[in-house]
């Protein structure tokens, strides 16, 4: 009998699961539904260059209907999994919502920006877990600068040039640095801004900054943002940022035109309507093979992987004993998920899911780079280019690759591309302001 499998979520873990699935399945073995409500996977690590400009937004997302060929894909959410009737609810966008029956789920969701009831956050900061947050990021910082150029120095023109990055993770280090660049860049085309007209914070609650990398290394970071000229607020929280006017722990005040949150993320809250099991942060209970389990040991015909599951770490080296939420285990494990599922249709015991972390590598601006593996550190020219060369190649599909690799020469020789589309947020403006309307 043919299985019904529903994949939910097209991020690392989903597509990964749903090409290998692919490959591996016989013709007649399964049918694969793939649910997002996007129809791209964003391959996130390329989303700090997008902000800056070094990579084109499409070229950073994969398109699962070109690639995912031997699968139905619906472009929708699911808002409710019952997994005891295998029944899954699908809301689109337009339209009725519909309840799918499935035989094996694979909930491979993702996470969202976690954030905090802060004032002023809901309503003035940005993401950086979407490619549409790192285009709008980009559009801003470009945008701030072309109005910035027309006024007098003063208060209004220093809030324009003032931009602010919460959390000192990878992510925020790596937009924080590399919006440092882009604007560094683009003080030769606007003669009347200077280098100290242009202010960077990032504030981060901890006492050090990206805990992936060694503390000496972390030492070099700071002190390399330091150098040009952008600011890092250890041991200091956000308190408010109402209106743009950032108020921090310390007592320090500013006003801010931009505001970037990179300070956690949190399972999918599609996950608060199902029955199947979570645990303390939202995720879902999973073992090493990628099964859910609850109390009783493994739930049938359920698995989870990706940011939206707890899997445990079996090298000892993951926080709280579970693999951290990153690419390098959402990418493996769904690779890794695919072969069990197709083994366990064919009665095989599925295997443990194991990965020794190869290293960190970042960005933090064009030729600047880190990287740590151990007890190696490579820092400065060598480590971008090490960066560049690792997730050029680790982005899904040759297609992309050759974009990407394409685009970064072409910059190269040309310098990034500086228009900012930021009226695309509103396309009929233009066409509304000069319409002709019925007379009275």
């Amino acid at each position: 009998m043919t299985k019904k499998i529903l994949i939910v979520g097209g991020g690392y873990a989903g597509f990964y699961t749903a090409l290998g699935l692919e490959k591996w399945l016989a013709r007649g073995e399964a049918e694969v539904t793939v649910v997002d409500p996007l129809p791209y996977m964003t391959y996130q690590p390329f989303l700090p260059e997008v902000a800056a400009g070094s990579i084109e937004p499409r070229h950073a997302v994969v398109a699962l209907r070109r690639h995912l060929y031997k699968s139905e894909v619906v472009t929708a959410r699911v808002t409710a999994i019952n997994h005891a009737a295998k029944t899954a609810t699908i809301t689109p966008e337009v339209g009725e919502p519909w309840e799918f029956a499935y035989d094996i789920i694979v909930v491979t969701a993702g996470s969202v920006s976690r954030t905090f009831p802060i004032p002023g956050v809901a309503d003035e900061a940005i993401g950086l877990k979407t490619i549409e947050e790192a285009t709008a990021i980009r559009d801003r910082i470009l945008a701030n600068f072309a109005r910035a150029a027309n006024l007098p120095a003063g208060a209004e023109r220093d809030r324009l040039l003032t931009f602010t990055v919460i959390g000192g993770g990878f992510a925020g280090i790596e937009v924080f640095g590399e919006m440092r660049s882009l604007a560094s860049s683009l003080l030769r085309y606007y003669p009347t801004l200077k280098f100290d007209d242009v202010a960077f914070h990032l504030v981060e609650a901890m006492g050090r900054i990206m805990p992936e990398v060694s503390l000496k290394t972390s030492h070099w970071v700071l002190k390399n943002l330091a150098q040009r000229g952008a600011e890092v607020h250890l041991d200091t929280q956000l308190k408010s940022a109402v209106g743009g006017n950032v108020e921090l722990s310390t007592g320090e005040r500013f006003e801010s035109d931009l505001i970037v949150w990179t300070a956690g993320v949190m399972a999918n809250p599609v996950l608060r309507n199902t029955d199947l099991p979570t645990e303390e942060r939202g995720r879902l209970r999973a073992q090493a093979d990628l099964r859910v389990i609850n109390d009783d040991g493994v739930i049938p015909d359920a698995w989870a992987s990706g940011d939206v599951a707890a899997v445990p770490d079996l090298t000892g080296k993951g926080v709280g004993g579970m693999c951290v939420p990153n690419a390098q285990h959402a990418v493996r494990q769904g690779k890794l998920m695919a072969k069990n599922i197709v083994g366990s249709i064919r009665g095989d015991v599925p295997v443990e899911y194991k990965h020794e972390n190869l290293g960190a590598v970042a960005t933090l601006g064009l030729g600047i780079g880190v990287f740590q593996s151990g007890k190696i550190s490579v820092k400065g020219l060598p480590a971008w280019v090490m960066h560049r060369g690792y997730h050029g190649l680790a982005i899904p599909m040759w297609e992309r690759k050759i974009r990407v690799f394409t685009m970064w020469i072409l910059n190269f020789f040309l310098r990034r591309d500086i228009v900012s589309i930021e009226a695309r947020e509103t396309p009929r403006e233009a066409f509304v302001e000069y319409a002709s309307r019925p007379k009275a």
